[in-house]
């Protein structure tokens, strides 16, 4: 039993600590990661930045053009009033401004697309909300801090641009209400990305 136990405790270590065993150069890699965000300079008045989670997958394409495919859940208050929940999938290229693979330090520049779904809500009464689906575009820089072969830490900002109905909460009688405007508007945000990742496989 103790063995047995010793081993399900060494077994990840012995996992992270392995070389990814690459076939024909970087491209077919594949990475699982999670990532925290905060959204900053929202496009509302009085709103709070914005924290949120989620994941990602990489699936790097050549020596210095990978991919991200990510999920997002971020959370913003609209001052004491109401708040916002933002869900983002997508996709960014990135394009990686060194040559080697194996530096401590590898420096990148994104972009991409991605689509939102976005929920306003009263705080004092639930049933008062409104929702968007809208598109965005994507570009920001990013860096790779790599802890190991198959390890990294990497850091992001970027800028996401909304293409979508613009919806304000305003306050009349006392009570809120959520409208919305038709048509095109620009409603972007900065954003800031924290995650850690992990190669899985070289595909191909």
């Amino acid at each position: 039993m103790k063995k047995l136990l010793l081993t399900f405790i060494l077994l990840p270590t012995c996992m992270f600590a392995q070389d990814l065993k690459i076939k024909n150069g970087q491209g077919g890699i594949f990475s699982l990661g999670v990532r925290s965000t905060v959204s900053a300079f929202n496009g509302h008045d009085n709103e709070s930045s914005g924290f949120g989670a989620g994941g990602q997958f990489r699936l790097q394409f050549a020596d210095r053009v990978n991919s991200d495919w990510f999920f997002d859940y971020i959370t913003s208050d609209i001052g004491d009033l109401a708040s916002r929940t933002d869900y983002h999938i997508g996709w960014s290229v990135l394009y990686y401004l060194t040559e080697d693979p194996t530096t401590r330090l590898r420096p990148y520049l994104l972009a991409g697309h991605c689509f939102d779904y976005t929920e306003f809500q009263d705080n004092s009464n639930f049933t008062v909300r409104k929702t968007r689906l809208s598109s965005a575009v994507q570009a920001g820089a990013g860096v790779h801090f790599n802890l190991s072969s198959r390890l990294d830490l990497s850091f992001v900002t970027q800028y996401m641009l909304h293409l979508g109905n613009e919806i304000h909460a305003d306050v009349h009688d006392g009570h809120l209400e959520f409208h919305e405007y038709s048509g095109t508007s620009f409603e972007g945000h900065l954003l800031f990305h924290l995650s850690i990742n992990y190669k899985i496989a070289d595909l191909w």
